[in-house]
């Protein structure tokens, strides 16, 4: 049986350094597709909002966003960025 927590629940939480809850409600931002809020997320320090954006970044093949993510301290993205980078050019149609 799971818990209900609401999004201001969550956010208190948040504020008072739960890094469980952030990551909650980078789960919940996911969910709704708000990146401005996972970006605000990675911004207050959530790894969880960076692993998130990365995967979306990857499936996109958004190499700009990837390198962004991986300035703002994400290794994930730039061991993903790498990867795609490493990958044979095709051309383009």
């Amino acid at each position: 049986m799971g818990v209900d927590l609401d999004r201001e629940t969550l956010r208190a939480l948040a504020d008072e350094g739960n890094e469980k809850a952030l990551d909650r409600l980078a789960d919940l931002a996911d969910v709704r597709g708000d990146l401005e809020e996972l970006s605000d997320l990675l911004d207050e320090g959530s790894e969880h909002a960076g692993d998130l954006l990365t995967r979306r970044a990857v499936d996109a093949h958004d190499l700009l966003e990837l390198q962004r993510l991986a300035d703002a301290g994400c290794d994930e993205a730039g061991r993903e960025l790498d990867r795609l980078l490493s990958e044979p050019a095709t051309p383009e149609a």
